[in-house]
């Protein structure tokens, strides 16, 4: 029984779905001749092996990452000030936002039968963002201990709660799975060019082992199967509405959005199917239950307000400079800025400590 233990929960490789897919990359690159096969095998394990995405991604194709290791960023070339700035921003979303949000979500998810309607309602909000902060402060740190040894990694979030659409959705939320699943699963399956019923099917499979992939449950098929069938309606009926005035209708969209992903994440952090079930029925038919404290109602409210404020920000900036590395770079060679960049990050540094909620551990750790 011990043995048994002991292989099913200790013997299983760390971060095995993020280097298959790596592995997968450059087997399939090599073989369509897109990428030279790689010579040196010390650099092929590096590839495999870089340790500040293995865990939780983004994911790293070898044709992307093994020409770096090929003509290595020179130290001086190194953007500092901007890999200090993921690394600070990556640690305020984990400890002090997701990490508070996590009191709320683990309190009512563990107890869906019990909670009142509005407490249902809450937690599931606490989840979306929770998972949003959560996950993209790992890339973000991930991305800025990359750069401190001299390599990029892929982009993985671009602020996916303001997207209009599930489509536009898989193009902002973790980005590097979406393309993997593009390239590697969907373009083989013949994509879009089989006619529309071919299309919706190869939607339909590729989203559904998009949420099999992330563990051995029906909860996480149900999730990408929610997905799929989103895109297919999205595809559907994407000329049935072209006459609403665009600008207009935008907010409408994007509160939409965020509410249909909110709800199929129940599907995603329940822990059965039946659970799923169970919690979705609530949200919808009220009822009496256990209202979750109030000190953990506020930290939700004040979670939810930071990240808004972040969002909106983060849209006028990526508005007016869409290349945010190149204004570090220009920038991290004068004193002054320097100076006051330091100021600014050990700032940052103790409000994240002082703020910091009781470690949990990175969502995206399990699978």
């Amino acid at each position: 029984m011990g043995s048994h233990l002991f292989w099913e929960q200790w013997l299983l490789p760390v971060g095995i779905s993020f280097y298959t897919f790596q592995s997968v990359s450059y087997v399939v690159d090599v073989y369509q001749g897109e990428l030279q096969p790689e010579r040196k095998f010390s650099s092929y394990l590096l590839f495999l092996s870089f340790f500040p995405q293995l865990v939780a991604g983004p994911i790293v194709t070898a044709k992307s990452f093994l020409p770096q290791i090929r003509r290595p960023l020179f130290f001086s070339r190194i953007p500092f000030l901007f890999a200090i700035s993921l690394l600070l921003l990556g640690l305020f979303k984990k400890m002090v936002l997701a990490d508070h949000l996590a009191e709320v979500s683990d309190l009512v998810f563990g107890h869906p039968t019990e909670m009142s309607t509005r407490s249902l309602w809450i937690g599931m909000f606490a989840y979306s963002l929770q998972i949003y902060c959560d996950f993209s402060g790992y890339t973000d740190i991930a991305q800025g201990s990359a750069l401190l040894f001299g390599f990029r990694l892929p982009e993985n979030f671009r602020m996916p709660y303001l997207s209009c659409g599930f489509s536009e959705f898989w193009t902002r939320w973790h980005i590097s799975l979406s393309q993997w699943l593009r390239k590697y699963l969907y373009f083989p399956l013949g994509g879009n060019r089989m006619g529309s019923v071919f299309t919706y099917r190869n939607l339909i499979i590729v989203m559904a082992i998009g949420g099999l992939w992330h563990g051995a449950s029906w909860n996480f098929v149900f999730w990408g199967l929610g997905h799929g069938f989103i895109l297919v309606i999205e595809r559907l009926t994407k000329d049935k509405f072209s006459f609403f005035p665009s600008p207009n209708w935008k907010p409408v969209k994007v509160l939409g959005t965020f509410l249909f992903v909110t709800l199929l994440w129940v599907f995603f952090r329940s822990a059965n199917l039946e659970d799923s079930l169970c919690y979705l029925q609530g949200l919808f038919l009220k009822k009496e239950g256990f209202l979750i404290p109030y000190s953990l109602e506020m930290k939700f409210v004040y979670c939810f307000f930071i990240i808004g404020i972040g969002h909106m920000i983060g849209f006028f900036i990526f508005k007016e400079n869409k290349h945010l590395l190149a204004f570090f770079e220009k920038h991290q060679n004068s004193l002054g800025k320097l100076a006051f960049f330091a100021f600014l990050a050990v700032v940052s540094l103790i409000v994240t400590v002082l703020y910091s909620a009781e470690s949990k551990p990175f969502v995206y750790f399990v699978f």
